[in-house]
């Protein structure tokens, strides 16, 4: 009886890697495996309602939506070219300024909007001709923009900071703080090459710099107020994260479409529609990987990874070592939001035997798993950057390379310098 029940579990497995093969939804994946293992260990398949439903005991979850719509709606109005014109009035007079001006743009736009898409979509159409119109070679343009994609996911509010929080179980307040010195770094090592690459360009005049930094300024008068308010209130504790992210919703909302009238009304519905189609993706995933992971617990799969890791481990730092060698082939193969909800549950008791802090984790986590934005087969940044600057992988691949190598040495300071990520906590 047990070695039939056996044989129907490996089908079934097989099965449904056959589905995710062929392109089946990655929670009906995830629920199917989660019920076929309960299914083996005699469990009532109603703990897989009770843990979806679950997700509603969760008030954190509410900051998911709010921004997410917030990022949508900034992205349909004129905010990305303000952000673009204010940046470069501030750092588009240096020597490379303009590749600065590219790099915080994108990480500020795809923190607001947690879509590394998004901004390649949105702001490419403005930077790429830009860089090129100031004599920037198109390959290094091309790298720049592809990478700069994804540079928000350590600062708040970003999307993938939150879900950690979430699934991992810890303080998302402390994840916001932790993410800042670690997001910086990333900043400064690409603004480094993007100086030493560009290290013969020509110095603006102070002059023209001052009149466009006052008219910058004047056009972003409603943005600016944005980040100091959120971000302020978030590391202040004037704000919790869900609160935080009302506000942000309500300000973007009354900004764009009543005192700018940027976004018509009409255009409202579907920008909703759009932006929760994201969020009911990523709650569906969370809500039945939860499942899953109980299912995992009640297995043992914890268990029989300390024993796999304890036959090729011997301390902390070699853990981290494979740990981001798993991170990078991870990040090449599964999404950031998929790979949140499976993984993390699975790591979090492994690293802590060998004293990772979660805070710690998080961020190593998310920075090693954003290179996968850049890494074939996945590669989300290639794919829409082949498509919207008309292009092909493999010339994309290529003009990412110098910068893929500058982030990969980021993440392999942030992972072997604990401080940097919990320093600002105290």
């Amino acid at each position: 009886m047990l070695a039939a029940r056996g044989c129907q579990v490996i089908y079934f497995s097989l099965g449904l890697i056959i589905l995710a093969l062929f392109g089946a939804p990655l929670f009906a994946i995830i629920a199917a495996s989660a019920m076929v293992g309960f299914l083996g260990s005699e469990i009532d398949l109603s703990v897989m309602a009770i843990e979806v439903f679950g997700l509603a005991e969760m008030p954190i979850l509410l900051a998911i939506p709010l921004f997410t719509f917030a990022g949508y709606l900034l992205s349909e109005s004129g905010a990305p070219g303000r952000l673009v014109r204010i940046t470069s009035a501030f750092l588009g007079w240096m020597p490379g300024g303009l590749a600065i001006v590219s790099l915080v743009a994108c990480a500020l736009f795809t923190a607001f909007t947690g879509a590394s898409g998004v901004t390649i979509i949105a702001l490419g159409a403005l930077l790429f001709p830009a860089l090129a119109q100031a004599g920037y070679d198109e390959r290094f343009n091309l790298g720049l923009i592809t990478t700069s994609g994804s540079l928000g996911l350590l600062f708040a509010p970003s999307l993938p900071l939150i879900l950690y929080g979430v699934v991992a179980g810890v303080s998302i307040d402390d994840l916001f703080v932790a993410g800042v010195l670690p997001g910086v770094l990333m900043l400064i090592l690409l603004s480094g090459y993007a100086l030493w690459h560009n290290r013969e360009a020509i110095k603006k005049a102070a002059a023209e710099e001052r009149i466009s930094l006052r008219s910058a300024v004047r056009e972003s008068i409603w943005e600016i107020p944005l980040p100091f308010v959120v971000l302020g209130g978030i590391y202040s504790g004037y704000f919790a994260v869900s609160e935080a992210a009302a506000v942000t919703a309500l300000y973007v909302l009354v900004v764009e479409v009543l005192v700018l009238k940027e976004i018509p009304f009409n255009k409202l519905p579907a920008i909703m529609r759009e932006s929760m189609v994201l969020v009911g993706g990523i709650l569906i995933i969370l809500g039945v990987s939860l499942a899953s992971t109980n299912y995992m617990i009640d297995a043992g799969v914890p268990e029989k990874l300390f024993a796999i890791v304890d036959a090729y481990v011997e301390g902390p730092r070699s853990f981290m070592v494979l740990l981001l060698v798993f991170l990078l082939i991870l990040g090449a193969i599964l999404d950031i939001f998929s790979a949140l909800v499976l993984v993390v549950p699975l790591i979090l008791p492994v690293s802590a035997r060998f004293g990772v802090d979660p805070i710690h984790l998080g961020i190593v986590f998310l920075a090693a798993m954003q290179l996968g934005y850049l890494t074939p087969p996945v590669g989300l940044n290639l794919f829409i950057a082949s498509y919207r600057f008309n292009q092909t992988i493999t010339r994309v691949y290529l003009a990412t390379l110098p910068f893929f190598m500058m982030l990969l040495l980021a993440v392999i300071i942030i992972a072997f310098w604990p401080p940097l990520s919990l320093l600002l906590l105290g």
